[in-house]
């Protein structure tokens, strides 16, 4: 229980996306607002809550740890402004990425961090709860990285049928991450570009070009083609930033969806 009390405590402290400095009373991310703030926003009609969790990987040699954090704040927002009636907790930055001890999955990188399967679940229905506490009547857990889908739609199971009972719903958005990868092959395979992407690759590179202001996140001297050595399982070499938006999207308009699909669903 300490140490997972600690792996919350740490999980926090770094989370991106801090200090934006938005106008008092007008973001949608709880961070950004004080406690009776948040209070009179899901009064007004702000009830659902936007649980969104990233991951801090390695991206090859050509693209940032944080590219998964970068992409979920920016669609966290986007999401919930088409929604209309949602706030945002902070981004989960980190998820399951492979063993620590023994190094398998990204863990063979530097810089990679990955929670245990148990930290991970236990930490999402954690802020799960924190936002059925506080008042809002759906929650939404969704996640940018593959690993941790599993324990995002079990948190959302269990918390779900405990939430029934007083109005409240708990939802798996998991067509974000999976149908949103089929479509975008799709995609691919239409413009005659290889469709086997995998991890930073084309989909990934695109949506940080698209991102980035700076070309700070996207190392074009050290795009690679695919190559399992060096942490990349695609063909980065065709990325751009119009697939990116398109890719970006994809993710908004699935994510937006399945939400009202489920609550739709469930009257």
């Amino acid at each position: 229980m300490k140490r997972l009390c600690l792996l919350v405590v740490l999980l926090f402290i770094a989370g991106p996306g801090y200090g934006q400095g938005s106008p008092q009373g007008s973001s949608v991310w709880i961070d950004d607002l004080t406690w009776p703030e948040v209070q009179e926003a899901i009064a007004a009609g702000k009830r659902t809550a936007i649980i969104y969790a990233g991951s801090s990987e390695q991206n090859g040699p050509h693209m940032v740890i944080g590219k998964h954090n970068f992409i979920a704040r920016a669609l966290a927002q986007r999401i919930a402004e088409e929604l209309g009636d949602a706030l945002v907790y902070p981004v989960l930055p980190y998820a399951i990425t492979g063993n620590a001890v023994t190094r398998t999955g990204h863990m063979r990188f530097p810089g990679s961090v990955s929670l245990p399967p148990e930290a991970f679940f236990g930490v999402v229905r954690g802020v799960a709860q924190s936002a059925l506490t506080a008042g809002f009547k759906v929650v939404a857990l969704m996640g940018d990285h593959g690993g941790g889908q599993d324990e995002l739609a079990l948190a959302a199971k269990e918390l779900d049928g405990e939430a029934r009972a007083s109005g409240t719903r708990v939802l798996f958005i998991g067509d974000l991450y999976a149908k949103s990868r089929v479509e975008m092959r799709d995609i691919l395979a239409k413009r005659g570009l290889p469709t086997d992407e995998d991890h930073a690759g084309i989909p990934d590179t695109s949506s940080l070009l698209y991102l980035e202001k700076q070309g700070q996140w996207v190392r074009q001297d050290k795009i690679a083609l695919a190559d399992a050595k060096n942490g990349v399982r695609g063909h980065p070499q065709h990325a751009s930033a119009e697939l990116g938006k398109i890719y970006l999207d994809l993710k908004v308009d699935l994510a937006v969806k399945q939400v009202r699909s489920l609550l739709a669903a469930s009257k």
